[in-house]
């Protein structure tokens, strides 16, 4: 066991030492670099997909050259280089330094769209979750963030060429955010909360409006409204679903006072 022990905290130190050889290395190959040059191999780098020693590079030049626009620009490289290699945290933290050092860049339209690209992969894969329409597992705090960041571009630099993308994807974020609360609701709905469904429904109403989720809300609210023994509320409720949704499956069974089988909808 000592043996297997003293292996390991070998393999740590080692493994330090070899990333400190290969920082040192990087600041004796270019120690007499211009700024030009060293900026330029960093892109090399970052473009090569090699996203550490890009960001070596970014932090190496910035110590040297602290002042002017290849040391800001590196601030900004170095976020990107984070974002790409699934560094959500550190890229947060590099945009925030950038937003701090610098308020009134020329790109800070990019900080802020990087800054809502990185919210919104948050999780991985919430592309593939996006395409099957599966919202249960991401986290609404994470589609708000994005949200909010996205949106804050637009108000502040609606001329910015990252808008358009910008505007898309908050519309997926606001399908998310919606998802999310239908997907609640359900829950509440198959095990018997049926005022909790209802709130989490009407939510939906409120707040997400032009999203796909609305049909299913209104028949959520009337399942839910039968079932707590209101029935004008789930009438007047129907009634609302028939009109704006004239086609709509929940429609199917003639309105009575028993339990309607929603079920079968939602899977």
């Amino acid at each position: 066991m000592k043996k297997i022990l003293l292996v390991a905290a070998l393999s740590v130190i080692l493994g330090g030492c070899a990333n400190t050889g290969t920082a040192d290395k990087d600041a004796q190959i270019t120690q007499d670099w211009p700024v030009e040059r060293l900026y330029a191999e960093a892109q090399d780098e970052l473009n090569s997909n090699n996203y550490t020693r890009a960001i070596k590079l970014y932090e190496l030049l910035e110590s040297r050259f602290p002042q002017g626009r290849f040391a800001q620009q590196a601030q900004l490289d170095t976020a990107y280089a984070y974002y790409k290699d699934e560094e959500q945290a550190k890229a947060l933290a590099a945009i925030e330094r950038f937003q701090r050092l610098h308020p009134q860049h020329p790109s800070m339209d990019y900080a802020l769209y990087l800054k809502g690209l990185v919210l919104f992969n948050e999780d991985q894969s919430f592309l593939n979750r996006l395409a099957s329409q599966d919202w249960s597992d991401r986290d609404p705090q994470a589609n708000r963030d994005a949200y909010r960041a996205f949106a804050e571009l637009i108000q502040r630099y609606p001329d910015s060429r990252y808008v358009p993308d910008a505007t898309e994807r908050m519309g997926k974020l606001v399908d998310a955010l919606a998802g999310n609360e239908i997907s609640i609701a359900r829950y509440y709905a198959r095990r018997g909360a049926y005022l909790a469904a209802a709130k989490r429904a009407q939510n939906i109403l409120q707040n997400f409006r032009n999203t796909r989720f609305v049909e299913e809300s209104l028949a959520i609210m009337v399942f839910s409204y039968q079932k707590m023994g209101r029935t004008q509320l789930a009438d007047d409720t129907r009634r609302i679903l028939a009109q704006n949704f004239p086609q709509s499956p929940f429609l199917e069974k003639e309105w009575s006072s028993e339990i309607i089988p929603w079920w079968r909808y939602w899977k």
